[in-house]
């Protein structure tokens, strides 16, 4: 199965769906942290129109997170937010079958829709919270894979950095792993 990864510089999700073997890339304007083969340096939307079978796409939330919601003001004043929604919804209305929207609670809950599903990081494996929105179309919801104890909450705690917003943004690897064995599993199937 072909898969963009879109909006990933990690290379958290996109090695996951090549590692139980899928031909999966990844596209960012960032260069990427793992395998640079498998990706692409470009913005995403470049990419929509190929032929893909299925996309998981991490837009930028800066603009858009309920947790920056006291400078929304200012975002809408000078356009920022407008284009970070835009950007989103042109991602979701790519001519792909199967797509996987992930930001965070914020804006797009409130002005455009609910999302189909919010996993946890503790629903797989880490003990951690971090209120992840789904948006699906052709695609399932997660099945927790590995419940654990503990609700930390280091990305609330995570200091001001330079790096910070990269850290932040980063998927855990239990849920990477359950999109590519369940969503890869349910498309391939």
């Amino acid at each position: 199965m072909k898969v963009l990864v879109a909006c990933e510089f990690s290379a958290i999700v996109r090695d996951a769906f090549r590692a139980v073997g899928h031909d999966a890339w990844s596209v960012d304007i960032e260069p990427t942290e793992g395998d640079p083969k498998y990706h692409i340096r470009a913005d995403a939307r470049i990419m929509l129109t190929a032929h893909w079978d299925m996309m998981i796409a991490f837009p930028p939330c800066t603009d858009l997170a309920v947790s920056g919601a006291h400078r929304w003001a200012q975002k809408r004043a000078d356009g920022r937010q407008q284009r970070a929604a835009e950007f989103f919804l042109s991602l979701w209305n790519a001519p792909i079958a199967h797509v996987a929207i992930e930001n965070p609670v914020g804006w797009m809950n409130s002005h455009w829709r609910k999302p189909d599903q919010i996993v946890q990081p503790w629903q797989h494996g880490h003990g951690e919270q971090k209120a992840t929105c789904l948006w699906l179309r052709g695609l399932p919801t997660l099945v927790p894979t590995n419940v654990v104890d503990g609700r930390a909450q280091r990305i609330l705690g995570m200091g001001e950095s330079k790096n910070r917003a990269r850290e932040r943004s980063r998927t855990y690897t239990g849920i990477a792993r359950a999109m590519a064995q369940q969503w890869g599993e349910r498309v391939r199937g």
